[in-house]
């Protein structure tokens, strides 16, 4: 090499911090790719050990193959494994790893120390590695199987180290990882501790026992097992029944070749399945496995293997729908029809006339008979029937019957327009930067099916999204709470007992300080349940459960689509919650009272997403939009 020559290679230390990066991203990566050669080794019980959320310990326990001497110390070199030989397996592959990358990617960026031993050997191999660099390697007396540990994770990456999140964020990744795992392989025991607590104690079984262990004896009752059988593919598993779906995601499993995959394609198969029994905004429980030759599916598109390609999804797609709608029409988890209920005829004061007469007007035990049907003096009775209710109707009521008459009068008495396309400004179509200020304490004010406010201004008319102007209020009063921790409680008469998930218990705990300043009183009752015991005066009124599975929901989104601070998250989240929940019909004192809390707020033009709240319809505009 001449001094002119500028490319050379890295050292091997440096390599194995590049490939890291793209292995090791967290502690739960570890976990992940550890628990994976576990497996891998044949083992029948695995225990796992971490400390600190895995930033000061990770501690990998199996009763594996083992490895010999020279295979514990050639497992830690770059893109050496057992699993390929060539390209051609890669088509072929049933392991959880092939790469050849995790532990000597994981050994880049840590303090590695491994113990193994076959079962066949008298005495095994104990290797300490920091940074690439092998430190020692002797025979010690161990075990048959791995006991590999992973210490200070990062210690001479700082930078990376920094990255991390805190503790509860990073032990729910860890606990992500933990059950995709342990899911995949209920054959296997396994054990969890986090800082000398016991976590997860997982006996070997079958599915429906790992599930209800890992999840609960709830979940007992709402499993429904799934199988579809084909020439491509094997479907089996578990689906939730549409009554016990939660408001939170995260407990929707596919896994092919027993591998844990992301698929949104498959998981919209799933959810058409339900064919709207789900109620809105909830997300069923399902535990599916897919079978099929590994030649049909590519799994080596990224290092975490979770993304996956098959050579014909929308076949894989029909299969899954199927099977999954089978298994809701065999257990008739869809809601019943009512036959009594025919919904091809309409009732005769229904049918369609000439001139419409409004629902309302005539009730249904009075329908006008057919002529030539009872008596003259019967027939002038029904005719002038309603004569007797004049004087009864509230003006309201009368204006808005007149309303629509009117309108379907005018609607049938309309001429017929050819058909011409029309371009709008999109500056009429979209909230300018312009400031809207409030409308006169006199202005007219008309609220549109529950959820429009049109007010009348001095340059044309203002329009209020109800629900994104609740949205703006309810943020500004949480972050006020939040700020002084004085928000008020209301005491419950029972109090509720709520289960949670491993990970959303995490995110609790870490939220806990900010939850309770909203008014929420509630104590741990024990490691994935909660004790409410009030919750804040002003919210709806509903389940504990539902309230704080939605609120986990909102607070998973707020933090990975957000980088704020925990009060102002919390804040966003609690405010998107429950702004739906005022989609209601209001009294104008309700309306105007609305629209001076939202115009006294810090931004009434936007909600603390950034989404418009309120449009300006200048007289120019409405002009625009009829030539």
């Amino acid at each position: 090499m001449t001094t002119s020559d500028i490319i050379h290679l890295l050292p091997d230390s440096i390599a194995n911090q590049i490939a890291a990066g793209e292995v090791v991203q967290r502690p739960a990566s570890v976990v992940k790719e550890l628990l994976e050669n576990s497996i891998d080794a044949h083992a029948h019980s695995v225990q796992v050990i971490i400390r600190d959320a895995g930033k000061t310990l990770i501690q990998i326990i199996d009763d594996g193959a083992g490895m010999s001497e020279t295979d514990a110390r050639m497992s830690f070199e770059r893109h050496a494994t057992s699993k390929i030989r060539n390209s051609d397996d890669l088509f072929k592959i049933r392991t959880m790893g092939f790469r050849g990358e995790a532990l000597a990617s994981i050994a880049a960026v840590a303090q590695v120390e491994v113990r193994t031993r076959r079962n066949k050997d008298e005495i095994g191999t104990m290797i300490r590695i920091e940074g690439s660099e092998v430190k020692t390697q002797e025979s010690v007396a161990t075990l048959p199987g791995t006991n590999l540990l992973v210490k200070n994770l990062f210690f001479n990456v700082p930078a990376r180290r920094n990255f991390l999140k805190s503790n509860s964020v990073e032990m729910r990744h860890v606990l992500d990882e933990f059950q995709r795992v342990a899911l995949a392989h209920p054959e296997v025991g396994f054990s969890l501790y986090h800082n000398d607590v016991e976590v997860f104690n997982l006996y070997a079984g079958k599915l429906v026992r790992r599930i209800t262990d890992m999840f609960g004896k709830s979940y007992r009752e709402q499993l429904v097992f799934c199988q579809e059988d084909t020439s491509y593919i094997s479907v089996r598993g578990y689906i939730g029944k549409p009554e016990f779906a939660r408001k939170t995601r995260g407990e929707q499993y596919f896994f092919v070749n027993e591998r844990y995959i992301k698929h949104s394609y498959l998981h919209h198969a799933i959810i058409s399945a339900y064919e709207g029994a789900l109620p809105d905004g909830s997300h069923p429980f399902y535990v599916l496995f897919i079978e099929i030759d590994p030649s049909h599916v590519d799994i080596n598109i990224h290092p975490t293997k979770t993304e996956i390609k098959f050579d014909d999804e929308r076949s894989v797609y029909a299969i899954i729908l199927a099977a999954v709608r089978k298994a809701v029409g065999v257990y008739n988890l869809a809601p019943p029809i009512d036959f009594d209920d025919n919904v091809n005829s309409m009732t005769q004061h229904t049918q369609p006339k000439e001139t419409p007469t409004p629902r309302a007007v005539q009730p249904d035990w009075a329908a006008t008979p057919k002529e030539g049907n009872g008596s003259k003096r019967q027939q002038g009775n029904l005719t002038n029937w309603n004569k007797l209710f004049e004087g009864l109707k509230s003006p309201d009521e009368t204006a808005r019957q007149q309303a629509a008459l009117e309108l379907d009068q005018a609607v049938a008495a309309r001429p017929s327009f050819s058909a011409q396309s029309v371009t709008l400004a999109s500056r009429i179509n979209r909230l300018t930067d312009e400031t809207i200020s409030a409308p006169d304490a006199d202005a007219l004010l008309f609220q549109m099916h529950n959820r429009y406010i049109l007010s009348q201004v001095k340059d044309g008319a203002i329009l209020v999204d109800q629900k994104a102007a609740y949205e703006r209020i309810l943020y500004e009063r949480y972050r006020q709470m939040l700020a002084k921790r004085n928000g008020s409680c209301q005491q419950l008469l029972f109090p509720q007992t709520v289960r949670l998930t491993p990970a959303d218990m995490q995110l609790v705990r870490e939220t806990t300080d900010q939850i309770r300043g909203l008014g929420f009183e509630f104590d741990e009752l024990g490691p994935n349940e909660i004790v409410v015991r009030g919750v804040p005066a002003d919210l709806p009124n509903e389940s504990e459960q539902d309230l704080f599975e939605e609120l986990v929901e909102q607070l998973k989104q707020s933090y990975s689509d957000l980088k704020l601070n925990k009060p102002d998250s919390l804040a966003r989240a609690l405010a998107r919650r429950f702004s739906s929940r005022y989609a209601v019909k209001l009294t104008p004192l309700e309306i105007r009272t609305l629209l001076s809390q939202l115009f006294a707020s810090s931004d009434p033009n936007r909600t603390p997403g950034g989404e418009p709240v309120a449009v300006m319809l200048t007289m120019e505009k409405l002009g625009a939009l009829f030539k």
